[in-house]
């Protein structure tokens, strides 16, 4: 089944076609396969990212748009990332980056695009376990930028993942967000003796 994007808006887009076409911004970037790449860069496959800000054990009860990322193109791989995110002003352009979340965002794309079902993609990052997963979100009209993860969304951690967390493995939304609860609720402090 197809894999939907939702589209970026185009303010995002344009930012990072600003900062490609900047020398100084690809120069200072910490990007060294973007620096060196041969022949012509382009954004591609733009994701929304999403941050759980707070996992309770009802499930994820808080998540908000952090902006849009998009893979760097250079010939038949992807070789960096670019971040963007809103201020007041409207869309900027934020970092470019690059590392081992760059292919395993690709790897789940192609793992995700082999599915049954038809999903929209985007991202959710879970700070506090220093986590990043691919959302696949079931309705695929949905504005990307906006909800939260359902529970028979899926939930593909990308490598690396959190330790006893398998990466590009599928997991529905109802089944990974107690576990993702018990790893970060703090242990209980144990009282000292009277």
């Amino acid at each position: 089944m197809p894999l939907h994007v939702p589209p970026a808006p185009a303010p995002a887009l344009r930012t990072v076609l600003t900062a490609l076409g900047s020398p100084t911004a690809v120069r200072e970037a910490r990007t060294p396969s973007l620096r060196m790449a041969q022949g012509p860069v382009t954004p591609e496959l733009p994701l929304p990212v999403h941050v759980l800000e707070r996992i309770t054990p009802a499930g994820a009860s808080a998540t908000r748009l952090a902006g849009w990322r998009f893979l760097i193109r250079c010939a038949d791989r992807a070789v960096a990332a670019a971040d963007t995110m809103l201020t007041p002003d409207g869309w900027a352009f934020s970092r470019f980056f690059e590392g081992p979340y760059i292919t395993a965002t690709e790897r789940a794309m192609r793992q995700a695009e082999s599915m049954q079902q038809s999903y929209q993609a985007r991202l959710l990052s879970v700070p506090e376990l220093y986590m990043l997963t691919l959302w696949l979100h079931g309705d695929c009209a949905a504005d990307g930028a906006a909800g939260h993860p359902a529970a028979t969304d899926l939930l593909v951690p990308l490598a690396p993942a959190p330790p006893g967390i398998a990466a590009h493995r599928p997991h529905r939304v109802a089944e990974l967000l107690p576990v993702l609860t018990h790893r970060v609720t703090p242990a209980p402090l144990l009282s000292s003796p009277a």
